[in-house]
């Protein structure tokens, strides 16, 4: 693969970083999609579930969205960061899946929440951890989305407005509005989280 070898353009595991494999996309080398596939898969599977993809789609969506990030390999902005660029496709994608779904009412996001909540009130005894994760995921797409981007994917603002297509003041709002809905459905649990 010709990839510039600049300490800029390096991984710390000694490879081109996500920027340089893109550019490396974009001047007709197609193994660099091999190796952003590698590097991304797990990541967008986990970015999709935690916006409250089902489980069953998740695959699908995923190979989607390295279609989509090789199809729109050329609106890619040389020095632009990858990682919020390839969580706009595949959020995109996913909330399209959401709103499919719910449309032909196979599945709606609130029984995923639903079904996620009482597995957990099973289990709430023995760990916390899926009490939350039922908690977020029943929140409304938006505010959900905005967890995930910042508080899980560690996304500034401005880099989760892109994902969620709206302003870094709105992600703002967003997440103060769902820590708040957070608060309260979890206000019962041990003050440790």
């Amino acid at each position: 693969m010709n990839v510039p070898e600049t300490d800029t353009a390096r991984k710390a595991g000694g490879g081109p970083d996500d920027e340089a494999l893109m550019q490396a996309l974009q001047r007709g080398d197609e193994r660099a999609l091999n190796e952003l596939m590698a590097r991304w898969e797990t990541g967008v599977k986990a970015f999709l579930l935690r916006l409250g993809v089902p489980a069953s789609d998740v695959e699908d969506v995923a190979q989607e969205t390295f279609i989509r990030v090789f199809e729109k390999r050329a609106a890619y902005r040389a020095g632009a960061s990858f990682k919020p660029w390839i969580l706009t496709i595949a959020g995109n994608l996913g909330r399209n899946r959401l709103r499919w779904r719910w449309r032909r009412r196979e599945e709606s996001i609130e029984a995923v929440g639903a079904e996620h909540a009482a597995d957990a009130e099973r289990g709430a005894d023995e760990d916390i951890g899926p009490l939350v994760r039922a908690a977020v995921n029943a929140l409304p797409d938006k505010l959900r989305s905005a967890v995930v981007c910042v508080q899980l994917e560690d996304l500034s603002y401005n880099e989760a407005a892109q994902v969620a297509g709206c302003t870094p003041k709105a992600i703002e709002t967003r997440l103060y509005r769902a820590r708040e809905l957070l608060r309260e459905r979890l206000k019962d649990l041990p003050r440790a989280i």
